[in-house]
């Protein structure tokens, strides 16, 4: 269906870009997937299975806490313009709204002195203290912390782990039946980095904050397979109904992830998601990285996606490398998504 991305994935693939990917093409009602190279290399190489679950890291925002979020907003239990500290009172900074948080611009400085020490009641506290910082609202600084600090609003709203939250309210409705945030170390599960400390992590998320909060981590911590991240986009691209004919979403909140909702309204994030364009006619698109090597691209208007997860941390951890290769799969992608529009 793209043979010119498909081409540039294995060929990175060869070259030990990543060491792994299953990635798939939705177009209407055709769907092709691809499963390539090795779910790990050590201790010993794994092979790679379609039904292999990965670390889908910050995938875990936009998937998990992001949908309990838009589902608090149409059920008209969260105002997005009021203060966190309206709904969170324990978070200290009176200024910062969800909007802020949503779309990244709240101007937090993220750094937590000796973080890497702290255990989860303390890493809790210290995220409460963060403050925003002069640009607030006036520019995007892409972090995790406003998801963290969604998933301690969404704790204090439901009384129960924000994991716990998404398993009820995300996973169990939409079907994702093989993704979870405990896996069974018997299933076949992409290894992520050979850590200094934690060895070849496998079936253990991979970022160090979800590592330490567990269960009360909203911006990391789901496993999830191929097949699940299929069935989410096409309830993004079906605008929130689902096959049976019922609605998870509103068309309209679907239809309103498609404009820039930051205070200016100039910085292409939407509420939760990042805005992509489209090549020839500039149409927004929805975006999504994660930090293991995976990234969802759905465009509702034209009903394709681009669904895409490897493990590319594994055994080692390329970032800036792989971060110029991943665009370049993009650019691929968009500029091959352009010629099959005008066919």
């Amino acid at each position: 269906m793209y043979p010119n991305t498909t081409q540039t994935i294995l060929s990175q693939l060869k070259s030990g870009v990543f060491s792994g990917a299953n990635f798939a093409f939705v177009e209407g009602n055709t769907i092709e997937t691809h499963s390539y190279g090795h779910a790990s290399l050590l201790p010993n190489p794994d092979a790679m299975f379609d039904t292999t679950l990965f670390d889908v890291a910050s995938l875990t925002k936009v998937i998990g806490t992001n949908s309990v979020i838009l589902k608090l907003i149409e059920d008209g239990q969260l105002d997005i313009d009021l203060p966190l500290a309206f709904y969170l009172p324990d978070f200290q900074d009176k200024k910062v709204t969800s909007r802020h948080l949503l779309t990244h611009t709240s101007d937090i400085n993220p750094f937590i002195k000796d973080r890497d020490t702290l255990n989860k009641e303390e890493l809790r506290a210290a995220l409460l203290l963060l403050n925003s910082g002069p640009h607030i609202g006036a520019k995007v600084a892409y972090t995790d912390t406003g998801t963290l600090l969604l998933g301690f609003l969404i704790e204090k709203l439901y009384n129960k782990p924000v994991q716990h939250v998404i398993e009820e309210e995300v996973l169990r409705p939409l079907q994702l039946n093989q993704s979870t945030f405990k896996p069974d170390l018997s299933d076949s599960i992409a290894a992520t980095e050979n850590h200094p400390k934690r060895g070849v992590i496998r079936g253990t998320v991979h970022d160090p904050k979800a590592f330490v909060l567990g269960e009360n981590c909203g911006s990391a911590g789901l496993f999830s397979t191929l097949d699940d991240c299929i069935t989410f986009c096409q309830m993004v691209l079906n605008y929130g109904q689902l096959p049976d004919g019922s609605h998870y979403f509103q068309k309209e909140t679907i239809q309103n992830l498609l404009q820039d909702w930051t205070p200016s309204g100039t910085l292409n994030r939407s509420l939760g998601w990042d805005l992509k364009t489209t090549v020839d006619t500039k149409r927004p698109l929805l975006f999504h990285t994660g930090y293991t090597g995976t990234f969802l691209l759905i465009d509702p208007k034209e009903k394709s996606a681009f669904i895409f997860l490897s493990n590319r941390v594994h055994p080692i951890d390329n970032r800036v490398d792989y971060i110029e290769k991943r665009d370049h799969i993009l650019e691929e992608y968009l500029n091959e998504k352009a010629t099959l529009t005008k066919i």
